[in-house]
């Protein structure tokens, strides 16, 4: 394996570092959620090491963080870089970040190297890709193509903040009044190129530091309602109870065994949140709210599975004298990564001497939403035990900067 030694390994490693204590837990993991002021104090920093490189940054409408280094035809469409710096609740150091920070790497080199470019370069850092603020993901790529809807800004967080009053708020020259002034059109990105770690073990299991993405499997996030009778813990007898804990506690076992029954699918359903209403301990609940998270490549077999664990809530429901409601919170097909880009990066990879896999993305990433309207190119680097959204969330910087150098060469073929 060769190296082109292009990028600052040092650098990038020791920004994701310092960006690290930012929203530090007592975990040593990171809490940074979106529009929050750790958040604010991220992107101070981030827009300094931005400015550093040679591009000139601006917020968007929907919070985006951009950079920008213009081209010598401003006219062509844009060679876009991006991911996100907000993290989920108690989280890990590089998911994203070095995403964002290999981008600024990247503009750093062609701008101390004088590299002239026809196309102009932008580097993203995209508000709230995880959802953990207002619980849907994704919003500042949705918003850039487009998607966002006037009740995406009026969700509230835990603290009953809508997103447009949190916007406002944040400062710069952010207006969510103003945002359909921030979708872009299709014929203005090029391409939209994304670094992240893999947050699974494929890499880290067959001692690959990278890997080419193909696709991105969809995903749905739902939230699920369950209702029954509330009463008194100790005077209601059991064969008399419509307990919805006991329903709820039935479907997540249902979603298990639908998404397990065979190995060989790539169907993953997970319950992440649940609440009991009004949550006391001797209280019989009324209600009992969950999360599902289901993801799948194939979009037929997930529209399946998903309809199957319905028909098995609707059935618990019956048999224990229940009722439900299933909200959709954020629906997204799956997405095929460009076959040309795809091509770029495997010889590049050659060049390097190394035979670097191509995989599938089980995780949802702004690339999903870019590439409704311009072509998409992901790297994955090896994550430590393939370990993510963990305060133990780990990468070395060898690896990272393996990855920012595929990158770079990419970009420098295109821009």
């Amino acid at each position: 394996m060769q190296s082109l030694a292009y990028v600052d390994a040092n650098r990038i490693y020791s920004r994701i570092m310092e960006l690290g204590e930012i929203g530090r837990t007592k975990q040593s993991g990171v809490q940074r959620l979106a529009l929050s002021k750790e958040d604010k104090e991220a992107q101070i920093l981030v827009t300094k090491w931005m400015e550093e490189a040679g591009l000139t940054v601006s917020h968007d409408h929907f919070g985006n963080l951009i950079g920008r280094k213009e081209g010598e035809k401003p006219h062509l469409p844009i060679v876009m870089i991006g991911s996100h710096i907000d993290s989920v609740r108690n989280g890990g150091k590089f998911d994203g970040i070095i995403g964002v920070l290999g981008g600024i790497e990247i503009a750093q080199f062609i701008y101390s190297n004088n590299i002239s470019h026809a196309h102009t370069l932008e580097v993203i850092a995209f508000c709230e890709e995880e959802g953990s603020q207002f619980n849907d993901g994704l919003f500042g790529s949705r918003g850039m193509v487009g998607k966002a809807t006037e009740e995406d800004f009026q969700k509230k967080n835990d603290q009953q903040v809508t997103r447009f009053d949190a916007l406002k708020n944040f400062g710069s020259e952010i207006d969510p009044a103003r945002y359909k002034e921030s979708v872009r059109k299709e014929e203005e990105i090029k391409i939209y190129l994304e670094m992240h770690i893999e947050q699974g073990p494929y890499l880290d299991v067959n001692s690959h530091p990278v890997g080419i993405v193909n696709g991105i499997a969809g995903l749905s996030w739902y939230t699920i309602m369950i209702e029954g009778t509330p009463g008194h813990a100790g005077t209601v007898p059991m064969n008399l109870r419509n307990d919805p804990m006991i329903g709820a506690a039935k479907v997540i076992q249902e979603i298990n065994e639908i998404c397990s029954s065979q190995p060989d699918q790539q169907t993953v359903g997970t319950v992440g949140i649940i609440q009991a209403f009004p949550g006391g301990s001797n209280i019989i609940p009324n209600a009992v709210q969950f999360s599902l998270d289901l993801r799948d490549i194939n979009l037929t077999r997930k529209n399946r599975i998903f309809a199957e664990i319905e028909e098995r809530l609707q059935a618990i429901c019956q048999e224990n004298g229940l009722s439900y409601t299933i909200k959709t919170n954020i629906e997204l097909d799956p997405v095929a990564c460009s076959e040309e880009i795809i091509d770029v990066f495997t010889s590049i990879g050659k060049k390097l001497d190394m035979d670097i896999p191509i995989m599938v993305s089980g995780a949802g990433h702004d690339a999903m939403l870019m590439s409704e309207i311009t072509d998409i190119g992901m790297i994955f680097v090896r994550c430590k035990k393939g370990i993510s959204h963990q305060p133990e969330e780990s990468a070395t910087k060898e690896d990272i900067a393996m990855g920012t150098e595929i990158m770079l060469q990419a970009v420098l073929q295109y821009i």
